[in-house]
């Protein structure tokens, strides 16, 4: 099985969508973690929300530091996916090591503002974005997994 840890600033949003939708679409075959670079500590209620609306269970998810993944006795990763928006001009945590490591930007529905609607949509969209590469990664065999794949899927 695969580990792969979702980075972003936060952890509040985008990574904790992606760690609960590959956990929910991947079990068996990958087991997803999330984490940030500055961890605002607590999970957006719109993600909790969003993924709630999929039927994706959410247990266990929390708004975490990338730097519980760098301790003795951490879970070993394989795969290093960061999912903030550098358009945005936002901080991208780096991660040190040898595992395969790729960007797959999205901009940050917790900084919307607007209408409750309009918040809700941003994150829907956010999850649609995640869950199609989420969806591009299951499709690849695990053996063949390598940089230049998942960085095509951050593309799409």
């Amino acid at each position: 099985m695969k580990s792969v840890l979702f980075l972003c600033t936060g952890n509040s949003a985008r990574s904790i969508l992606a760690e609960a939708y590959l956990n929910h679409a991947g079990a068996g075959r990958y087991q997803a973690h999330s984490a940030g670079s500055h961890p605002t500590g607590k999970v957006n209620p719109l993600a909790l929300a969003t993924l709630s609306s999929h039927g994706i269970e959410a247990c266990g998810v929390r708004s975490k530091t990338w730097d519980e993944f760098a301790r003795p006795g951490a879970p070993a990763i394989d795969v290093v996916i960061t999912v903030c928006d550098s358009a945005a001009a936002e901080l991208c945590p780096v991660w040190p090591g040898h595992p395969l490591k790729a960007h797959w930007g999205v901009p940050d529905p917790a900084t919307l503002t607007g209408t409750d609607e309009q918040k809700r949509r941003a994150f829907e969209q956010t999850f649609r974005v995640l869950a199609r590469r989420i969806d591009l990664l299951l499709a690849l065999p695990v053996e063949k997994l390598d940089k230049k794949s998942l960085d095509e899927i951050g593309g799409c």
